[in-house]
């Protein structure tokens, strides 16, 4: 059975690529996406996801909001944070306190598909880095 995973963002390309980046391996599929962090809560619970990424910046709710009301409800889930910001040491307390297992800055593809490896391996990865590479 394949490990399902929950795609949050506002960003239709993005979540376009997330999706080719993430099933290409076959045992991942993405089983639902968002648009923001309201949606992303619903989703969760209609899904029932293995893993969440969720974007910081969206509109009505963002992720980090987004994060804590899903913890709340299924502290299990492993999530991972994606961001434009560069992931500095601020950004990765308010993470983990809002329940994320890892962060990373959306545009680094081989990074964000490390991230999912290790939140699957229960494990975290919150990869700090000022350089971006295209997904």
């Amino acid at each position: 059975m394949p490990i399902r995973i929950l795609i949050a963002d506002d960003d239709s390309t993005i979540r376009m690529l997330l999706r080719r980046l993430l099933e290409r391996h076959s045992d991942w599929q993405v089983c639902s996406e968002a648009v923001n962090g309201v949606e992303a809560i619903e989703k969760v619970a209609q899904a029932a996801p293995d893993l969440a990424i969720l974007d910081l910046g969206m509109p009505v709710m963002n992720g980090m909001q987004a994060a804590q009301w899903i913890s709340k409800v299924n502290p299990r889930l492993p999530m991972l944070l994606i961001s434009v910001q560069q992931v500095s040491d601020q950004l990765v307390q308010a993470a983990r306190r809002a329940g994320f297992r890892g962060a990373i800055t959306k545009g680094r593809g081989l990074e964000v598909v490390q991230g999912v490896e290790a939140l699957l391996s229960d494990d975290v990865s919150f990869y700090r880095d000022t350089s971006a590479r295209a997904l």
